[in-house]
């Protein structure tokens, strides 16, 4: 589990492994109970490690560790990110309300977000945390995910959002400068780069081969907002969720336990149910992302939507996909050389003393 807070990540694990004690508890009392459970639970190791996802040098720190540590990744879950909410325009939301109240509780329109946030490394910030780091992620282990035996291959589980929208997508403005919907611009290049690489892995030879998915937790409650709401409002919004969830949005599984489902399921079940073809061509494959689901009373699923004008950008797929490579490249190169610095800076001092 990478996370930036160490903190926060313990508290995580320690809700995780209670949930699954709780699960396990409960199986035993079934007859028939095998005790397989309990042998998973056994070795059961949830490691935390360090990652700050707005420097891209902990990135690759991160990468050396796995490397260190595990001979393979199998499954390597992108759910990350974060957004730069600045108010909340009132006028815009009471208008969006009024002409479509379901998506202005599902997609709203009326945050403002802050523009040309710039991080350490010099990138757009919001894009640099919800995309390129993940990105350099993926490349930094990709000869782990390679090295994943045969049997049970390797996945890249990316996360975009309901909110992804190709309005907001500027090619001019790839490290999303300028917007001011940088949220929704760089959820939308996952589902266009996600998209692009598993077409490409699908034609590579199966031994080489590292799927990519697109996925989605809907709307769930969370702590993002908490920088516009207070206690009240978020009571409101979470009241809200219900409401459109009862009216038949199938977009809000509100608790994030349910929301999680998606990625789960893309991690866990079989290649044969996951690969989607065009009924015009079935050599060609669908380009769709899974997201978490739920009935009116809540009870979760996986639902598929297509990946919005996926015709229209699919060129640009490839030419965003040429610039985070290289981009890429070069912080691995500056990083290559800082190491070689520091290891020529080692031996000299060694070598003095």
């Amino acid at each position: 589990m990478a996370c930036r807070s160490v903190k926060r990540a313990e508290a995580a694990r320690t809700k995780l492994m209670g949930v699954l004690d709780r699960h396990i508890f409960q199986l035993q009392k079934k007859p028939g109970y095998d005790g397989r459970a309990h042998e998973f639970r056994k070795n059961l190791v949830v490691d935390i490690v360090s990652l700050d996802l707005a420097m891209v040098g902990t990135v690759f720190k991160f990468a050396d560790e796995m490397t260190a540590k595990y001979p393979y990744v199998s499954r390597l879950i992108l759910n990350a990110g974060g957004a730069s909410f600045s108010c909340i325009d009132w006028l815009g939301a009471f208008v969006q309300i009024m002409k479509e109240p379901v998506n202005a509780i599902t997609a709203p329109s009326y945050y403002s977000q802050h523009t040309g946030e710039i991080s350490l490394d010099g990138l757009g910030w919001v894009w640099q945390c919800n995309l390129f780091s993940h990105y350099v992620l993926y490349r930094s282990i990709q000869h782990l995910l390679l090295a994943s035996p045969p049997c049970i291959g390797s996945r890249v589980i990316w996360t975009s959002s309901v909110e992804a929208s190709p309005l907001f997508f500027d090619p001019e403005d790839w490290q999303n400068k300028k917007t001011g919907h940088s949220y929704e611009s760089t959820k939308y290049q996952i589902d266009l780069i996600a998209t692009r690489l598993d077409h490409l892995a699908l034609q590579r030879p199966a031994s080489r081969r590292i799927r990519h998915f697109v996925t989605h937790p809907g709307v769930c409650s969370t702590n993002v907002s908490d920088a516009l709401v207070g206690p009240v409002l978020n009571l409101c919004k979470l009241l809200a969720f219900y409401i459109v969830r009862l009216l038949g949005s199938p977009n809000h599984p509100i608790d994030p336990f349910k929301a999680a489902i998606a990625a789960v399921h893309m991690s866990l079940a079989s290649l044969t149910f996951l690969t989607l073809f065009d009924k015009k061509d079935l050599n060609v494959p669908r380009a769709v992302k899974f997201g978490a689901e739920s009935d009116r009373w809540g009870h979760e699923r996986v639902g598929v939507t297509n990946i919005k004008n996926w015709e229209q950008n699919q060129a640009e797929s490839d030419v965003l996909l040429g610039k985070l490579d290289a981009l890429y490249q070069s912080f691995k190169s500056a990083e290559e050389q800082c190491s070689e610095k520091e290891w020529l800076f080692h031996c000299c001092t060694g070598f003095l003393h």
